[in-house]
């Protein structure tokens, strides 16, 4: 059956042939243009034109976000879906299309709290990435799956989202930091100590050994010892805690002493990464009725709304450490104030080498709380330390670590972080 020659004998010619003017003519149409020639042509030709529709509807979408809001590009982007849902089977572009359409379409659907609709969106995309691959169109069989998994996370279906990131672990050519810690992150919330303790183990061995050759920042190893410390206290193995903290004064007294071996490009998101993961268990949790963010992904991951409201309750943060500060409650004080430096942190990390400015009084600021308080210093000197690593003080980092493992490893070891 020819299909489109029926389409074709009701469409307008003059119409068809305006719209093929326009797209040769010498000048650079605008986006609003290019898509309504598109949508004629995609109906007399829709396996040359729909391709090309749904990219155009893609980028219309986007700036008519940026001037008229998410309502209106939500539109937009449910048309490029559309299109790209009757793009032929057989066509090379097909899944790359319609998985990127229906990106856009849920990330839109999570700015305007339409989370339901976005979940469902999802599990649409990872199921068109898991066909594409079995069909050859994609490289690996997680294409596309990914936001399926911070969105389980930012839920708190943490069973479901370490269960679709083992399945796809195989398919890396590589360890990699970003899945690496992703899936560590959902194991331990998860409740799988040990597993996650495995997979982190891979990341560090890896870390470790490409220090060896310049190619992994001693910033990272020491990030990733301190971060594996904190698991292996949390898991009830003290000692090999304490011999991770030992490593990672060695690797700080290395830096201390002359600095990395080579120059790194920004590599603060490795930081913050886990810090922000480490201070998981003082955010309430996550759960289908309160989404919370994904931690141990990226931050630019996380779901829009989920991101919005984290960084927005910066704010109520600031006014409840002055009204505790104020009522003189240390205790209740620490607390908040550790929140606050932890999304602060986040929120900052894009500043490169002027981190320093806003992000330093906090950390002192939760050091002296700690002291006064007479508990907590342990951590609070360990996330100062691991801050002024990533602000390229070592020699400071390495006399608050110092200080900071002396405790831990002593005779009146307390843990760092409690267990999720």
């Amino acid at each position: 059956m020819n299909h489109s020659g029926n389409i074709s004998q009701n469409i307008d010619q003059d119409t068809v042939l305006r719209a093929r003017t326009m797209l040769l003519g010498s000048g650079r149409l605008g986006l609003p243009q290019e898509v309504e020639a598109y949508r004629v042509l995609a109906k007399v030709s829709p396996a040359a034109y729909l391709p090309k529709l749904v990219r155009a509807l893609a980028s219309y979408g986007y700036e008519v976000g940026r001037r008229r809001g998410p309502e209106r590009e939500l539109v937009l982007y449910a048309e490029a879906v559309d299109a790209a849902r009757r793009i032929g089977a057989d066509h090379p572009r097909r899944a790359v299309l319609l998985i990127g359409a229906l990106r856009d379409y849920e990330r839109t659907l999570f700015e305007l709290g339409r989370r339901a609709e976005g979940r469902a969106v999802c599990e649409e995309v990872a199921e068109a990435g898991r066909i594409a691959f079995e069909r050859g169109q994609v490289a690996y069989p997680a294409y596309g799956g990914d936001r399926l998994v911070v969105v389980l996370a930012e839920e708190g279906r943490h069973g479901e989202a370490a269960d679709l990131l083992a399945r796809d672990a195989g398919a890396e050519p590589e360890v990699s930091f970003w899945s690496a810690v992703e899936r560590t992150a959902e194991l331990e919330a998860a409740g799988r100590h040990e597993e996650a303790v495995a997979v982190f183990t891979e990341l560090l061995d890896d870390t470790r050994w490409k220090t060896e050759t310049d190619s992994a920042a001693l910033a990272n190893l020491v990030w990733e010892l301190v971060h594996r410390s904190r698991m292996l206290d949390a898991a009830g193995r003290h000692g090999e805690a304490g011999a991770d903290r030992r490593e990672a004064l060695a690797v700080l007294d290395r830096l201390a002493e002359s600095g990395e071996p080579r120059s790194w490009s920004n590599i603060l998101s490795w930081w913050t990464t886990l810090y922000a993961l480490s201070a998981r268990a003082v955010e309430p949790p996550a759960s289908p009725e309160a989404p919370a963010p994904a931690f141990g992904a990226h931050l630019h991951h996380w779901s829009r709304d989920t991101r919005k409201a984290y960084f927005d309750g910066i704010a109520a943060l600031e006014a409840e450490a002055a009204r505790l500060s104020a009522a003189g409650h240390p205790a209740e004080l620490t607390a908040v104030h550790h929140r606050l430096t932890v999304r602060s942190a986040l929120f900052h990390e894009n500043r490169t080498h002027r981190i320093e400015e806003p992000l330093r009084p906090l950390f002192d600021e939760e050091v002296a709380l700690a002291r006064r308080a007479a508990e907590g210093l342990p951590r609070a000197l360990t996330d100062r330390a691991m801050f002024l690593v990533a602000a390229k003080r070592y020699g400071q980092a390495r006399a608050d670590f110092a200080e900071a493992v002396d405790p831990l490893d002593g005779a009146d070891w307390t843990p760092i972080v409690t267990p999720t």
